[in-house]
């Protein structure tokens, strides 16, 4: 495969940071643009060939951002769609906590089988995610990615690059309008940088 710049998605209207936004399409805020742009001026520099994105609106305006200097389509992905959180989208924890006590003392377990209310599991979208890697095989060694999309998304991404069991994936962060960079070769993948928002001024 290739060298992949994973970028999460900037902050939203609604407020990424804290509600759990998964199919809610819900748009960039101020900053969120501005986070962009930062992203945008950090990576300029560098060589992209291809620009991947989630459909979903807070991701696709991402990645166009940061692809305009290189004059890159962006490829809309629903693949790298956020998990479906079903009756809680839009809750933040202590909201979860309130109405769905169950749900929130189950949250942390790795069971990938963990459902949301009317949503989807971990596992499912563990399956989504990995489709997602068989457009990656058709690109040169020496090409360079960008892949804009969700936290969830991308924790499980990178656990599959790394060959990870995917039960760790909570163990990985990925902040608003972080920058993770893997290297892919046939033997493997090699994490060279992690959750990076040292461009967030």
């Amino acid at each position: 495969m290739s060298r992949l710049l994973l970028v999460r998605h900037g902050n939203t209207r609604k407020n990424s940071a804290e509600r759990f936004w998964g199919h809610t399409d819900v748009a960039l805020s101020t900053d969120g643009v501005k986070q962009a742009e930062q992203l945008r001026h950090r990576l300029e520099s560098e060589k992209i060939d291809f620009a991947y994105a989630s459909d979903l609106c807070r991701a696709s305006l991402t990645a166009e951002i940061i692809a305009g200097p290189h004059r890159l389509e962006v490829v809309i992905c629903t693949e790298l769609h956020e998990i479906n959180f079903g009756k809680v989208e839009g809750l933040n924890f202590k909201e979860i906590s309130q109405q769905y006590p169950a749900l929130a003392a189950d949250w942390s377990t790795r069971d990938l089988n963990f459902r949301f209310p009317e949503g989807e599991s971990i596992g499912d979208l563990n399956r989504r995610v990995s489709q997602f890697l068989n457009r990656l095989e058709k690109h040169a060694p020496e090409d360079t990615l960008l892949i804009v999309a969700h936290s969830g998304v991308l924790r499980l991404l990178v656990c599959q690059l790394l060959e990870i069991a995917p039960q760790h994936w909570r163990q990985i962060r990925t902040d608003l309008a972080s920058l993770t960079i893997v290297e892919t070769y046939p033997q493997g993948a090699i994490l060279n940088l992690l959750n990076d928002t040292s461009h967030l001024k």
